[in-house]
């Protein structure tokens, strides 16, 4: 792509804000190219297109001068002999603070060394907080590396994708700008899956010459019959994105057919009162798909994003999803936060009355909810998780019994609700009502229900209440009160790590002192060392080599990873029930693997049986809540074991489809243990495959690989 000139950069801000400062754009567009000089970038090209890009990218989305001068000099305090202070006195105290801002971000590299990442996040959250235009700037920096990306090392690259899609692109949606997030995720998607990728295509190209027709009579159709009850609308089309249909495969458990809303239309009217005259033209000309239906006029979502939602029954029999929103509703949807820069009382910038005046909140409250969890002290690798899941997960919104809205990520549960109202709430909620029945606390909430927290006396929370919980902020809560009370658990799982380590070298913990270990690692006592081990902070095989400096070498980074089975299952679970002489086993029929949610059922002749939360055997014990264990994995399990997942499939009845999926499996790390064919018919059969993964996430990985075959018709992981 061309480089924007000096002219055509000016010329793109003045068409938007008249009163933007020419001489300051062209003094930093100078600045920019003076300092980096002869730099280049990995493609060969001159590293001073790459900031003059970034700008280029923000004057898309119409951001003040200030914004695009930053985006200029985003890199010349770094990269540079530039310093705060010659931005400051060239360009003003404004720029500097925005170019400082930009310039602390530490750079996210996913890697081994999780506390590292951990607070390189805490950095860039609380950076980015502050301003909006630090994360703008970010973001634009972002997206024209992933345009570029394929000049760069192999494996930078995948690093690069993976921080993009976890982190980057989230942020990106938490603030509304959906349009630069869409991309990141494709771009990403195109170089950490290409083989998934590429199937997608070919399955929507496929569609596209079986409905195609179909699907191009829709949007005038829509667009008449809307006509005919006096509403104006402009009814545009779109096709869902490789990436975004990838990630329902993943989430759902249904084949790449049975999605039903690969093609959406946009119903864009005049006003909020048009949108919903048209939801009930749209409803009495074309059935609809009953529970597809969403207001997010009247609930917008935390990023300002308001619609309406529907899935009908159109022509030929195709589900499509209508959004129905105003132009203002649709600029949001795009551009987010972006969407409300404008020229207002003769200057140019943020109009946040007119933002809050369309309904609209904070754009940065998710993120400031995140700077809460992070003051409170949260730390390590659970940290990075939940502030992953808190920006990426979709929402639902639940009422106090007063009426006051309540935001929480899907899957939310009582503590999390409670936490959400206030911290006293949560350290004193005993039980639940929901729509004014008592319900367990484990209970889901869901859109629209009111929730009355029971409270008792202020008290020591249970360690397994952790599982009751999705958000940071009650995950933060609860951890605070139990962190002491779980040290010598801890203590305990590394002491055996330890002496496990040193068994397999056939050495034993006996034979010599730990203050050799305790010095060289910089550790005051054996509790905090074992603790250590037993959170996952410190390997094993380090310690065991600084004692005996003869198994330099001979030991592996990491402990052999264990095969998580009844054997061992103290080592992998604990929580409530794991009392001494109670046999511990999982359950066959929903085959738990770490970052599953389980809990434990207790019976008198069979022991403690650990299954998923979402087990169908836990139906026959719903009214009997004092078997119900609540259970957490181990460190252990977590890093240092690999399980065995059930998968179901039903699949085509054809030559060379068994060896598709073997080969898919494998492909995506799997390990095949067992593999049980049934219910074989002229034209699909069923298989029951146990494969060796390390953790939920890797088994959804595979899952989601085999609902991109078009030979797969359904797959799912065994439930019970």
């Amino acid at each position: 792509m061309p480089v924007l000139r000096q002219f055509e950069l000016i010329e793109a801000v003045k068409a938007y804000d008249p009163t933007a400062d020419e001489a300051l754009l062209n003094r930093a567009y100078v600045y920019a190219m003076k300092m980096h000089g002869s730099q280049l970038r990995a493609s060969g090209d001159p590293y001073f297109a790459h900031p003059i890009q970034v700008a280029g990218i923000l004057t898309d989305y119409r951001l003040d001068t200030a914004t695009i001068v930053t985006a200029l000099l985003h890199d010349v305090v770094e990269d540079t002999s530039a310093t705060r202070d010659d931005i400051a006195q060239m360009f003003g105290e404004e720029v500097a603070v925005l170019v400082e801002g930009v310039t602390k971000l530490s750079r996210l590299e996913l890697q081994a060394e999780h506390t590292r990442q951990a607070e390189n996040l805490r950095k860039f959250i609380l950076a980015i907080s502050r301003d909006v235009r630090v994360l703008l700037v970010k973001l634009a920096d972002r997206l024209h590396n992933m345009r570029t990306l394929q000049y760069v090392k192999p494996e930078k690259r995948e690093r690069i994708s993976r921080e993009t899609l976890e982190v980057y692109a989230p942020l990106g949606r938490s603030i509304g700008i959906h349009s630069i997030a869409s991309e990141l995720e494709e771009l990403a998607f195109t170089h950490l899956n290409p083989t998934a990728k590429t199937a997608i295509e070919r399955r929507l190209e496929a569609l596209k010459l079986e409905h195609g027709h179909a699907i191009e009579g829709v949007s005038s159709e829509v667009t008449r019959v809307l006509e005919e009850a006096g509403i104006a609308a402009r009814v545009p089309g779109r096709q869902k994105t490789p990436y975004s249909i990838w990630r329902k495969l993943q989430r759902k458990s249904v084949g790449f057919s049975s999605l039903s809303d690969i093609y959406g239309f946009r119903v864009i009217v005049d006003s909020e009162d048009e949108c919903y005259r048209a939801l009930g033209v749209i409803h009495r000309a074309w059935p609809m798909v009953p529970e597809r239906f969403k207001d997010f006029i009247s609930t917008p979502k935390s990023n300002n994003y308001r619609s309406l939602h529907t899935t009908v029954v159109g022509p030929s029999g195709l589900r499509i999803e209508m959004q129905i929103r105003t132009e203002a509703m649709d600029r949001v949807a795009e551009d987010g936060v972006a969407a409300h820069w404008r020229y207002k009382n003769q200057s140019y910038g943020f109009d946040r009355q007119a933002m809050e005046a369309d309904g609209g909140r904070d754009p940065l409250q998710n993120l400031r909810h995140l700077v809460q969890v992070i003051e409170h002290g949260e730390g390590g690798e659970d940290w990075v998780e939940h502030a992953k899941l808190e920006m990426y997960l979709d929402q639902v919104f639940v009422f106090t019994p007063k009426g006051a809205l309540i935001t929480l990520p899907r899957g939310g549960m009582a503590l999390d609700f409670a936490y959400a109202v206030h911290t006293e709430v949560g350290d004193t909620a005993v039980g639940v009502k929901i729509n004014g029945e008592l319900k367990p606390m484990r209970t889901q909430l869901q859109n629209g229900d009111v929730v009355e927290i029971i409270r008792g006396a202020k008290r020591d929370i249970p360690a397994d209440w952790r599982s009751l919980t999705v958000t940071g902020r009650a995950r933060s809560a609860i951890r605070r009160h139990i962190r002491s009370s779980e040290r010598e658990e801890f203590i305990k799982l590394g002491r055996a790590a330890l002496e496990q380590t040193l068994e397999r070298a056939e050495k034993a913990l006996g034979e010599v002192s730990l203050k050799p270990a305790l010095e060289t690692l910089a550790i005051e006592e054996e509790g905090e060392l074992f603790e250590s081990i037993g959170r996952g902070r410190l390997s094993p095989s380090r310690v065991a080599e600084v004692l005996f400096p003869g198994l330099k070498g001979r030991l592996k980074a990491g402990p052999e990873k264990k095969r998580i089975d009844d054997a061992q299952a103290r080592l992998f679970v604990r929580g409530g029930g794991l009392t001494p002489g109670v046999s511990v086993h999982f359950g066959a029929c929903c085959t738990p693997v770490p970052g599953d949610r389980i809990v434990g059922i207790l019976e008198p002749d069979k022991g403690l049986t650990v299954h998923t939360i979402d087990c169908q055997q836990l139906a026959d014990f719903a009214d009997d809540d004092s078997v119900w264990q609540d259970l957490q994995w181990t460190p252990q399990a977590e890093h240092e074991a690999v399980a065995s997942a059930r998968i179901r499939a039903t699949m085509k009845n054809a030559p060379g489809v068994l060896g598709q999926v073997s080969t898919l499996i494998g492909e995506a790390g799997g390990n095949i243990l067992n593999l049980v064919m049934a219910h074989r018919q002229q034209d699909f059969f069923d298989i029951e495959i146990d494969v060796e993964v390390e953790d939920a996430r890797h088994a959804t990985t595979i899952i989601a690989a085999l609902r991109a075959n078009p030979s797969v018709d359904t797959v799912e992981r065994a439930r019970g």
